[in-house]
């Protein structure tokens, strides 16, 4: 399936190939030789980054937001259950070598949530792939990300605010009861005054599965001591789900510049302030020299 279409400052183009779902924007005009890839999270696809891509071409960057298996409009090519981070790495790790062998740039990771999880293990097992050793990444940006070692006390919390949902979480192997109203959905990501409805939100939320919560704790995971690669931390305010003093400390680890924004919740691609907040990547990326 391809359907490009006009945008005012940007050519959009709509894939899915190989089973992978690509929305990429080209700029009209072309700032920036480095592209910026877009990795969704839990639940969520590509759709989730219409409104920070239109930013950025307007800007001059080219973008690329890609849904995994069974996500947005990927097709499933293993029940979403048994999906692990592992699993879905591969996926991202194949799309950072299409960018670079296609542009010869390390792209720019922007890394939503478990998306902002899975920018982590690129950072810890993916090299780059031109040399097979290095950095994959020009650079990270992590976007109210999990945490730097584990998801225990978000899963602790959710299972005190929510037991019925915990519960069905158990019994299907998914995590997908989590978010099975319009209200629950909203009550994890957005606050009031964002620019996507509860209802819309909760119709385009997808199946996620519960083993890529379990599996990220310290019997099976751990952080990398030491990166190279420049990485902006991004943690909203008023986020339910990962709390600001989480955020925080994991940024430290990872000497990660770290930004609050105020009054966000987990999307904030989604909140009134998305636009603010991409003006926030972008300066940042200035700043680093990103050509």
């Amino acid at each position: 399936m391809k359907s490009p279409r006009d945008h005012a400052l940007a050519t959009i183009t709509h894939t899915v190939q190989d089973g992978i779902e690509r929305i990429v924007y080209r700029p009209e005009v072309k700032r920036f030789e480095t592209p910026i890839l877009m990795q969704h999270g839990m639940w969520h696809g590509a759709w989730c980054w219409q409104s920070w891509q239109e930013l950025f071409a307007e800007w001059g960057w080219e973008s690329i937001a890609i849904s995994l298996p069974g996500h947005g409009q990927s097709p499933v090519q293993r029940p979403i259950r048994w999906c692990t981070l592992g699993y879905y790495l591969k996926f991202l790790a194949a799309e950072i070598e299409r960018l670079q062998q296609r542009t010869s740039q390390r792209p720019i990771l922007i890394g939503h949530s478990m998306g902002g999880a899975l920018t982590q293990w690129v950072l810890k097992y993916v090299s780059d792939p031109s040399t097979g050793s290095g950095q994959a990444l020009s650079a990270a940006v992590l976007v109210a990300p999990w945490t730097s070692h584990n998801m225990l006390g978000p899963v602790f919390r959710f299972s005190r605010l929510d037991p019925i949902g915990f519960l069905l979480c158990i019994l299907t192997l998914t995590t997908t009861p989590i978010v099975r109203t319009p209200q629950k959905a909203a009550k994890c990501f957005i606050n009031e005054g964002a620019i996507i409805t509860p209802e819309e939100l909760h119709a385009r939320l997808g199946p996620e599965s519960l083993w890529v919560l379990l599996q990220y704790n310290p019997l099976l995971w751990s952080p990398a001591k030491h990166t190279r690669t420049p990485m902006l931390w991004l943690a909203g305010g008023s986020d339910v789900l990962i709390t600001e003093p989480e955020q925080r400390r994991s940024a430290a680890y990872y000497g990660a510049e770290y930004m609050v924004v105020d009054g966000a919740g987990h999307n904030l691609m989604m909140e009134r302030s998305y636009r603010q907040t991409a003006e926030t990547i972008r300066d940042w990326l200035i700043e680093q020299r990103m050509r």
